[in-house]
């Protein structure tokens, strides 16, 4: 067992390590930024229009304009609400139908395609890595010397305590909808004013911010450019609830030790700072597979994603099209079943949008007040 142990830490020597094979050309990233930029233009069109919704209300009329049921991707806690309902009581409801459907299919991708919600789909994972290339740049300018220089995060022993922020975070989410929730007050709180218009709510949290709001949220885009990722690694309770899914993944990246040369080149290019090349595969919370570590290696059939005993390796372009083909697939299914677009009327919005400031259209702590 300990010679076995041995020859697993050693690398391999000049000697014994086979003759490599170079890995193709091909890159997957420009494919990459290109489903980014798709995903952000639409989340930039969804946004657009349903402000031109809002202002419609705002203006006292009955919009002519449609609402997009994709901004309920912004209400995941009404979203987890939902499905918590769901498995209770078989009914799907219908005042934000989309917020759980954009769940479900979020959580199925975290399953099988890992955390690439994260690097593939997501703007705020977008605007990270661009805020992390700034991070770069400054440091490039500080070392001169360094052709190339890697955003630097915090060390060790402050990144782990930090990495369990968001997991407490999270916590409190899963504690107070799963656990402190019963039925009656699952429905109460669906079917609330206060919950009818929380697209509405959210809207105006981004659009007509607090100061306090702008404070937050200029802290967090320094603090993304002095410690790259830092929402995503350290406060996005999203982020780590798809990590946790996403470690019983059967897909992960995995390597071969007996054609990997040691280069440590994934490991250098990997926005997770996971040790990528010393790993049989990559088991972390913190990998969004955006597959830089993939692309990275020089050697052929060395590191890809594949499944346990490194059977049906998946290729690069291949998973691409997945994670596309599953938002296209599980939005359409939706769509067809009927649990797309919400049943709340232009007039009821309406209505609601006239009473906005009343008690009734607010929360203490969670707890919406009674109704009617």
């Amino acid at each position: 067992m300990a010679t076995e142990s041995l020859k697993y830490h050693q690398p391999q020597t000049h000697a014994t390590r086979p003759r490599p094979v170079q890995a193709s050309r091909f890159k997957i990233q420009p494919y990459r930024k290109a489903v980014q930029v798709g995903f952000l233009l639409l989340t930039l069109w969804i946004g657009l229009e349903f402000t031109l919704f809002v202002w419609q209300l705002q203006d006292g009329a009955i919009p002519t304009v449609q609402r997009p049921p994709g901004v309920e991707a912004f209400l995941p806690i009404s979203a987890l609400i939902s499905l918590k309902y769901w498995l209770l009581t078989g009914i799907f409801n219908q005042v934000h139908p989309s917020a759980a459907v954009l769940l479900l299919i979020i959580l199925v991708s975290a399953f099988f395609l890992k955390k690439g919600f994260c690097s593939w789909v997501c703007p705020v994972g977008l605007l990270s890595e661009y805020l992390a290339r700034l991070n770069r740049m400054f440091r490039r300018g500080k070392t001169k010397r360094r052709k190339h220089a890697t955003p630097r995060g915090l060390p060790r022993w402050a990144d782990y305590p930090l990495r369990g922020i968001k997991y407490l975070l999270l916590a409190f989410f899963l504690w107070a909808v799963l656990v402190q929730m019963d039925v009656i007050t699952l429905e109460k709180f669906i079917y609330s004013p206060y919950n009818r218009v929380a697209d509405i709510k959210m809207w105006a949290f981004f659009a007509e911010p607090s100061a306090l709001t702008l404070y937050v949220l200029g802290a967090l885009v320094f603090l993304s450019v002095v410690v790259p990722y830092f929402w995503c690694r350290y406060l996005c309770p999203y982020g780590a609830l798809l990590g946790a899914v996403s470690l019983v993944s059967p897909w992960q990246i995995r390597r071969n030790r007996a054609t990997c040369t040691d280069c440590g080149k994934c490991s250098k290019v990997c926005p997770a700072r996971i040790q990528v090349h010393t790993a049989r595969w990559v088991a972390s919370d913190e990998c969004h597979a955006c597959l830089k570590c993939v692309d990275a290696c020089p050697v052929k059939d060395t590191l890809y994603l594949a499944l346990p005993a490194h059977k049906a390796k998946m290729p690069r372009l291949a998973y691409a099209a997945l994670i596309v083909l599953l938002f296209l697939l599980g939005t359409s299914a939706a769509r067809l079943a009927g649990y797309w677009h919400n049943r709340i009327s232009g007039e009821e919005y309406l209505r609601h949008m006239q009473q906005l400031d009343s008690p009734v259209y607010q929360h203490n702590r969670g707890e919406v007040p009674e109704y009617e």
